[in-house]
């Protein structure tokens, strides 16, 4: 059969081009690794700088009470369920000395405690209800983690306020984590998005190999043959899909060394990456059909690179923009991206223990784009490389 000739071929191609070969699969275990380095020992404290300017005051006994050194010490409780620290506190004289050091991200807010803090929190304990104070936060609010520090802090000094003054909150929340999401490490959160990084890489690989084929003259000889053109890109794509399961593999493996553990089956979650690895390969197909040439494909593959790593929710999160619905699911725009709907499945899996039946409609949507965007690149390549001039 000449599809499976063309993918033995392919493999011993790529058998001899080690260097090519060991960067696809190097990459997302290195940055597994990386994320690994970054946030050992467990996830991100924000730092957040305090501004303590009570007074305090002397109480009937005699003993002296500053309420904002409490404040400061209920603050640095805040912690992960794992008991790590989640802020890290450091005083600082007045907001001149803290704007430098929030202006180089150095801390993501500051909370200035006034100066007759622990006054008034006494006359609210008295049952003086008429006495107020104002605590003054701030930061750059351009920062990411501004509204995670802020709020963070804020809470904690709130919470003791209401037990200082006896005051309860009028509406009390519960907070019910899906799945293990509440038990994971920061390391943990970012292994499913490194995992696609293997996959997405398989779009240079796939356009080069093809290009590869175009640029030594291999397509030319293919036109005085029977074999078609279905035959050469289904044989390439069978082999770059055991490098894609390999990648995934490898990833998965390394991650599991380090500390990560999935929730869901291991086999469902590789299973989804060889299916995102066939549908990245056909993008890759269809960019090799516009080069001549393999520094040429390696140019043009930056563009769906780019899409597939900033517009899936690889890097980070990006609001639906629904275009119908089907099924009961919304299919937004950026479902015409393979990554997307591998990066919700690997979540689901990893993260929120799903198994096979949860993640259905996600692999039928990479099926139905591996298939959308092979057949696109066969005809495409039929059209640009194999008509007879």
């Amino acid at each position: 059969m000449k599809l499976f000739s063309v993918f033995i071929k392919t493999l011993r191609e790529m058998s001899r081009d080690l260097w090519l070969l060991g960067l696809t699969l190097a990459f997302a275990p290195f940055f597994v690794f990386l994320y690994w380095i970054w946030f050992y020992g467990g996830s991100t404290s924000y730092a957040v700088l305090v501004i303590n300017y009570d007074r305090g005051t002397v109480l009937s006994g005699g003993a002296i009470y500053n309420a904002g050194e409490e404040v400061v010490r209920e603050i640095e409780r805040v912690a992960y369920p794992d008991g790590k620290p989640l802020l890290k506190v450091k005083l600082v004289a007045s907001q001149a000395e803290a704007e430098p050091i929030l202006k180089n991200r150095g801390a993501t807010a500051f909370i200035e405690i006034p100066e007759d803090f622990s006054q008034v929190l006494e006359s609210l304990q008295s049952g003086d209800r008429s006495a107020t104070t104002k605590i003054t936060f701030g930061g750059d609010l351009s920062n990411p983690y501004y509204t995670i520090g802020a709020t963070l802090a804020l809470t904690a000094a709130d919470k003791y306020v209401q037990q200082m003054t006896g005051q309860m909150p009028l509406v009390g929340y519960d907070e019910l984590p899906l799945g293990a999401s509440a038990a994971r490490t920061e390391f943990e959160t970012y292994v499913p998005g490194t995992l696609i990084f293997s996959v997405i890489l398989l779009v240079f690989l796939a356009s080069m190999v093809v290009a590869r084929e175009i640029e030594s003259g291999t397509v030319r000889r293919l036109q005085i043959t029977r074999m078609t053109a279905f035959d050469l890109l289904g044989g390439i794509t069978l082999s770059l899909v055991l490098v894609g399961a390999a990648g995934v593999a490898i990833s998965f493996g390394l991650a599991a060394v380090l500390g990560f553990r999935s929730q869901g089956p291991i086999w469902v979650a590789i299973l989804v990456g060889a299916v995102a690895s066939l549908s990245v390969i056909g993008v890759g197909m269809v960019v090799a059909c516009f080069s001549r040439s393999v520094s040429h494909a390696f140019v043009v593959a930056n563009f769906p690179l780019g899409l597939m790593m900033f517009f899936s929710g690889v890097v980070f999160p990006l609001p639906k923009v629904t275009i119908f619905t089907l099924g009961g699911h919304a299919v937004g725009l950026y479902d015409l991206l393979p990554p997307t709907h591998a990066v919700v499945a690997l979540n689901k899996i990893l993260t929120l223990g799903a198994g096979f039946d949860e993640v259905v409609y996600e692999l039928t949507a990479l099926v139905v784009l591996s298939v959308l965007y092979f057949f696109i690149g066969v005809w495409l390549f039929r059209r640009m490389h194999l008509r007879v001039a």
